[in-house]
């Protein structure tokens, strides 16, 4: 026994002897490397990285926030350089001998306090992403290496999502291949910048190598010690939120509970701001502009971004958000674009038409850390096409493809506008373009001043109401009323308040004006009132203005794209858009046929909050539909016009369209949804054998002599009904009262069969055919 246990002692010996060697040669070759001070203590060297944090890290609240950096070409069109991947919270976790990476799941809470916490805990274990031998260990000290998490696919990064890895066949990432290329530290984050490279079996157009090559920058941030105070979501005001699951409310179930999204903005001056003064806050919102941004489009940018000041000075305070452009590697060699310190204003070279307004925020609170505006150059071209093609008739600033820079200048400051409130916390609210009258669009002095929707978060372009002959009329979009509201409730301030007492508070605010036209928000749904690209509180109305500017339009399209000496490229690119245009006008109006009002309301506010649209209002959407769809809208394939670029013709473009109208009019889900709302919700509205009636009278019996457009449409509008009387989800009597329809169009169209006409005979003989073979397989 004294043998063995003196071997225990000399293994023990030898083993410490060891483990002291070892942490000896760790620290001699960490002297040796390049090492960055911060929030994680970083040495990197020969793709060999460490992290040396202290004890107080441990299971500090962090986040990671993973950016692509740079990417292939062609890789996916809406993702781009600053794109993020992932954003979760984690703790760094001593487990014995090692160091877990854990992702902290905040969805499901609970009061400390309660009882209750502990299931909530059990039944949400934290998932741990890697696991870190510890390396050396110094005091309160610690040192892992971190190498091979960096260089790997980590499915925690969501580097590539598994939608792409399947259309281009990606392999595993390629370690000889991938490497970790910068680290750096500061004192609130730490940022790691690394390369990764894939096989593709199936890559994009023009990429020869079969090879993906990615480089992904990761932030490691401390989330704030002093959390901000949450504010609670009022759904009748538009605001991007966090949701939770609260176990210990003393309502009988896990209470959904929903934060909002928003800066942390406190005034510098307290006793100045509650007298009512406007004051600065302590801590502006800062964007920089990419260094990327052309310098004639930057003056614009900036604009964009300081609009916002005056819905900030409604919320009591001044100078609450600023841009700068940002500094050289000489002015400042540690500002990064990727480092989320810093918000910016990213400007990428892509073919993509588009731009986003993504932000970062605290998932504890809700508090908005930072954000990246991302322009596609590409963008551009849209705006200018639209430009043209919405307010050309009676703007003349618009009728050339070579647009003045002033207004470019100024739908782009627009856009940053738009994409900046998304970074403050709004969604989108397209109900705030049916705020204003119709005819209001037509007022220079109207439109002047409140511009052409209540936010500029509604995807409200253009006024394309305007007629020739308006005078001062304002075009492009701005900020309104609504937006005044939203940053009010949203940013007001108040000292000394709890979360519940400033939720009491704002709910009479909202309470006092969400009823009001340029107050209400609402997403799109079954509401003809919250539609994408209109403007106007009526479809029909702006939609009948909106097609009589088109025409004109129509009637100058070569004049207005194509120079002399030049070819037709743009011309047929503007007339592509041009019926793309049409189709917009066309399905603002469908969309008032069975449609329901929505109107968000608390109990206590007047109002109904779901009405379905009034009959006299359908009608008159159908009637418009008769005249602007149902009968052949030639101007739009007028020969002089495609004779130009079309090889083939585009009739069969109308056609489609045509059918398109048809297609969504009749089909089964917006019928069922009719039958039932006609049924159960408050208003007059059409019921869906009345649509039916109403279609087959316009299309089919008042067309006594049908040309080819039309006739492609009655063939379509039988076929719909032989369809739907074979719909399986279709109550009962709307099958019968399409097999009632069709039985009488048979008799109908065997009567018109004898025709003189050769082709008014064949299409009336073909549809005879078509409404027998369905009549032989229904018995």
């Amino acid at each position: 026994m004294k043998y063995v246990l003196l071997l225990v002692f000399a293994l023990s010996l030898q083993l410490g002897v060891a483990q002291d060697k070892n942490t000896k040669d760790l620290d001699s070759i960490l002297e040796s490397m390049p090492k960055s001070e911060g929030l994680i203590s970083t040495y990197f060297e020969d793709e060999k990285l460490y992290f040396k944090f202290p004890e107080e890290v441990l299971e500090k609240d962090l986040l990671m926030v993973t950016r692509l950096k740079q990417l292939p070409a062609n890789y996916s069109a809406y993702t781009n350089a600053g794109s993020k991947t992932s954003e979760q919270m984690i703790h760094f976790v001593k487990v014995g001998n090692s160091i877990d990476l854990v992702q902290v799941l905040t969805t499901n809470i609970a009061d400390e306090e309660d009882p209750i916490s502990l299931s909530v805990a059990q039944n949400n274990l934290n998932p741990i992403l890697a696991s870190f031998p510890i390396k050396s260990e110094e005091g309160d000290d610690f040192v892992i290496e971190v190498s091979s998490f960096f260089n790997a696919d980590s499915p925690s990064f969501n580097i590539v999502p598994d939608r792409l890895k399947k259309e281009y066949k990606i392999g595993k990432a390629d370690d000889k291949r991938s490497r970790i290329n910068a680290v750096k530290s500061f004192p609130q984050n730490t940022e790691i910048t690394h390369t990764l490279t894939f096989p593709t079996g199936n890559p994009p157009r023009g990429n020869s190598t079969s090879t993906f090559t990615f480089q992904i920058n990761h932030s490691i941030i401390a989330l704030p010690e002093d959390k901000m105070q949450v504010r609670y979501e009022d759904s009748r005001v538009g605001w991007f939120g966090i949701r939770k699951y609260d176990y210990s409310s003393d309502a009988l179930k896990a209470d959904e509970v929903r934060l909002i999204r928003r800066w942390r903005l406190e005034p510098k001056d307290e006793k100045a701001y509650a007298r009512g003064e406007l004051t600065e806050p302590k801590k502006p919102i800062v964007y920089y502009l990419d260094p990327a941004t052309p310098k004639k489009w930057r003056t614009y940018f900036i604009q964009g971004i300081e609009d916002w000041n005056s819905a900030f000075e409604k919320a009591g305070f001044k100078n609450a958000i600023e841009a700068r452009v940002a500094p050289t590697k000489k002015e400042d060699p540690d500002f990064s674009p990727e480092d989320v310190r810093f918000s910016t204003v990213r400007y990428v070279a892509s073919t993509t038409r588009n731009a986003v307004g993504p932000s970062v925020s605290d998932p504890r609170t809700g508090e908005i850390i930072e954000s990246d505006i991302i322009w596609y150059h590409n963008h551009l071209r849209s705006y200018r096409n639209r430009y043209l093609l919405e307010t050309g008739a009676a703007n003349p600033k618009a009728r050339s493809l070579n647009t003045p820079e002033e207004e470019i200048g100024e739908m782009m400051r627009r856009v940053i506008s738009h994409e900046v409130g998304h970074a403050l916390g709004l969604p989108h609210n397209m109900k705030a373009s049916s705020a204003y009258d119709v005819e209001s669009l037509r007022s220079g002095r109207f439109t002047q001043k409140m511009g052409i929707a209540a936010t500029i978060m509604d995807y409200a372009r253009y006024n394309y109401v305007a007629q020739p002959g308006d005078e001062n009329i304002r075009f492009v979009r701005q900020l309104g009323p609504y937006d005044d509201y939203a940053i009010e409730w949203g940013y007001r301030y108040f000292p000394n308040s709890t979360p519940e007492q400033e939720r009491e508070i704002l709910e009479s605010f909202v309470d006092e004006r969400s009823t009001n036209p340029l107050y209400m928000f609402g997403g799109r749904g079954n509401d003809p009132d919250a539609q994408t690209e209109d403007v106007g509180d009526n479809s029909v109305k702006a939609s009948t203005y909106g097609l009589s500017n088109l025409k004109i339009v129509a009637d100058n399209l070569i004049e207005w794209t194509t120079p002399t000496g030049e070819n037709y490229d743009d011309l047929e690119e503007l007339y592509g858009e041009m019926l793309g245009v049409y189709r917009r006008y066309i399905y603002h109006v469908v969309s008032v046929v069975g449609g329901v009002h929505e109107t968000l309301l608390h109990k206590g506010q007047d109002g109904i909050p779901y009405k379905v649209v009034d009959k006299a209002d359908q009608e008159n959407a159908l009637d418009f539909l008769s005249e602007n769809v149902w009968t052949p809208q030639y101007w739009l394939v007028d020969k002089d016009l495609v004779s130009k670029f079309a090889e083939t013709g585009k009739l069969e473009s109308l056609i489609r369209i045509n059918k398109g109208v048809l297609n969504r009019l009749t089909s089964a889900r917006r019928l069922k949804l009719m039958w039932d709302t006609h049924s159960t919700l408050a208003g007059n509205g059409l019921s869906p054998q009345e649509l039916l009636n109403m279609l087959t009278e316009d299309i089919i019996y008042s067309r006594t002599a049908p040309d080819q457009v039309e006739r492609e449409l009655q063939k379509h509008l039988v076929v719909q009904l032989i369809e739907l009387a074979d719909e399986e989800d279709l109550p009962l009597e709307l099958k019968g009262h399409s097999l009632s329809l069709q039985n009488e169009l048979l008799s109908d169209f065997k009567t018109r069969a004898g025709s003189e006409d050769a082709e008014l005979k064949a299409h009336y003989s073909y549809i005879v055919s078509l409404l027998e073979k369905a009549q032989t397989e229904e018995k």
